[in-house]
């Protein structure tokens, strides 16, 4: 059973955490709950306090109002998250629209943030390159075979059903689903980059259909020493791509604590 955390407007909030050691906020994609991290969370926890939770609307979480969800308001969810289990502050790693989230908490309550790790995200869809809209019908189409090859290695989703399918799964209603996709759409926090004082590190796969590289590159040129890492992948990189656990890794952990772990 999750722990809650108690939101502003009262919804509950769903979340659960596993290891022991510096806490990490995991904060997912759109419309995806805690389970989606999977494996990835499995071998943080083996340094780290890994605290996951459903956004509003998903899994085990209340749904409030989904006409005024944003990914600001979601920000203000994870430190409820934070504040519901004991955490003053926490390394934070945020995939997709967890990215978007993300980019409001480290600017808008900079001391409850360590280190940021923004995976396969943007500070806006507005300028730069844009997604294909062939690309978004296939997002919003629900078809599992049209979505996975959008995130995952096609070998790599054939080896490993179970992550896949922990990925794809998910409770909520139609209102929630829209809620979310309106959140991530009209998400814009590029004024807000320059606030942002934790040391980051952005992960991007270089065949992310979702979210095309280059603004990846606008997203770290926008932040203060933000360090940008490109990979042979595309939006899912964090579960297929073992590379991206490694860099997480030697980001967030001192180097005398660093030792190597089977895949």
């Amino acid at each position: 059973m999750p722990d809650y955390a108690i939101a502003d407007d009262g919804a509950r909030i769903a979340f659960a955490e596993r290891g022991t050691g510096v806490p990490v906020l995991l904060i997912a994609g759109q419309a995806t709950g805690m389970h989606g991290w999977g494996p990835f969370a499995d071998a943080l926890a083996r340094d780290f306090r890994v605290i996951v939770f459903d956004h509003r609307g998903i899994g085990d979480s209340d749904g409030g109002d989904a006409a005024r969800y944003t990914t600001r308001a979601f920000a203000n969810d994870a430190v409820a998250v934070l504040d519901a289990a004991g955490v003053a502050a926490a390394h934070v790693v945020g995939h997709s629209m967890g990215g978007r989230v993300a980019q409001w908490l480290a600017a808008d309550d900079p001391e409850r943030v360590r280190r940021l790790v923004l995976i396969a995200t943007t500070a806006s869809d507005r300028g730069g390159e844009r997604r294909d809209p062939a690309v978004v019908a296939d997002l919003l189409s629900g078809d599992r075979a049209r979505m996975t090859p959008l995130f995952f290695d096609a070998a790599w989703a054939e080896a490993h059903p179970a992550a896949v399918d922990g990925f794809f799964t998910r409770v909520a209603g139609r209102e929630a689903l829209r809620g979310h996709f309106a959140a991530s759409r009209d998400h814009d926090a590029r004024e807000a980059l320059a606030r942002i004082r934790a040391r980051t590190l952005v992960l991007h796969g270089e065949h992310d259909a979702l979210t095309p590289l280059p603004q990846a590159q606008l997203l770290a040129d926008g932040i203060q020493d933000a360090r940008l890492q490109a990979f042979d992948a595309g939006h899912g990189l964090q579960l297929d791509t073992p590379a991206v656990l490694k860099a997480v890794r030697a980001f967030l952990l001192p180097p005398g604590q660093r030792r190597a772990h089977p895949a």
